[in-house]
């Protein structure tokens, strides 16, 4: 008889726990009244509303349309993964100061896992290396006082520039003394050559250029970098699905990834060279031979120096690019 009634009081107690587990895990049940924004009906098994955003319509339009449906803030599902879309400045404003902790952090993605050594700065987790590093950067990298203090740099390259622009109009000039130029392309390679050498001392273009092919190389390789940074990966939502690369572009970014770092690492092991020599005509630091200063030889989170330099150089180098796409 004692046997059964101890059987019955853990069955109770199993059931009363089941019970109030189930309870918990409900959010209707839950103390708090906690809000959740609305979801976007229609999601698709495995696939979520990308089925939606692949139509005719862009992508912005569409968004436009369910935020007119359902608000300015609600929920979607990009395969696997849960996204959420605002679109009025007073909510975003929250989101980015009350609430700056909860969006702090950025996905992981392919591109930057295979281009950008899983150490770039604006697209690496919220943690002990992100906060380091932002500080590294905002503190003693790029700050006003070290862009003033390159002042020169970018005054000798518009002259330089300048100069070349006046021998090709005494090459070619015709019997009117008029010379076709190609503007876009002279203020693009002055601005490559104006950001590159304040970051690492080089220059792409002109005839003062002491290793062009290395330079054009680093060039093609950014560009296809910034190429492929933009393209969407099922791989990357939909995560069983990556082994399939689709349309080859992980294996792009591989070779991309390889080619990057091969000129990163001659670059920064020449400058070791240099340092270690003296070599240093003017006495000024670029933002490479301050970065080795700062960094090298640091571990922050598991990363290594060298990498933290060659990942912090190549996001400086991809805003040469979109510098270069808003002059186009």
């Amino acid at each position: 008889m004692e046997f059964v009634l101890n059987f019955l009081n853990v069955g109770a107690i199993g059931i009363l726990s089941l019970t109030l587990f189930c309870l918990f895990l409900y959010h209707p049940f839950k103390s708090g009244g906690t809000k959740e924004a609305p979801r976007v009906a229609g999601a698709w098994p495995i696939l979520g509303h990308l089925p939606l955003l692949s139509g005719s319509q862009t992508p912005h339009r569409v968004l436009g349309a369910l935020a007119n449906k359902y608000g300015p803030i609600f929920t979607i599902k990009l395969g696997t993964k849960k996204a959420l879309v605002i679109s009025n400045w007073e909510i975003a404003k929250e989101c980015f100061t009350t609430n700056d902790m909860a969006v702090s952090s950025r996905p992981k993605l392919l591109a930057v896992e295979h281009m950008g050594y899983n150490a770039m700065f604006g697209f690496a987790p919220y943690g002990p290396y992100w906060r380091e590093l932002r500080r590294i950067i905002t503190l003693k990298i790029l700050t006003s006082h070290r862009v003033m203090q390159l002042q020169h740099v970018r005054a000798s390259e518009v002259q330089n520039s300048i100069k070349e622009l006046f021998d090709v109009w005494c090459r070619e000039k015709n019997e009117s003394g008029y010379a076709l130029v190609d503007l876009k392309k002279w203020f693009s390679h002055l601005l490559f050559n104006m950001v590159l050498r304040m970051i690492v001392g080089k220059r792409c273009f002109g005839a003062a250029t002491a290793d062009h092919e290395k330079a054009q190389r680093c060039i093609k390789a950014v560009r296809e970098f910034m190429r492929l940074l933009g393209v969407f990966l099922i791989g990357d939502v939909i995560p069983c699905l990556k082994w399939f690369d689709f349309g080859g572009y992980e294996k792009a970014m591989k070779e991309n990834g390889k080619e990057l770092d091969s000129v990163l690492t001659d670059w920064l092991e020449e400058r070791r060279q240099s340092k270690a020599l003296g070599d240093n005509v003017d006495g000024t630091q670029d933002f490479m031979d301050e970065m080795i200063s700062l960094l090298d030889g640091k571990i922050i989170d598991g990363i290594d120096g060298d990498t933290m330099i060659k990942a912090t150089i190549l996001v400086c180098m991809s805003s040469i690019l979109t510098l270069d796409a808003c002059l186009l």
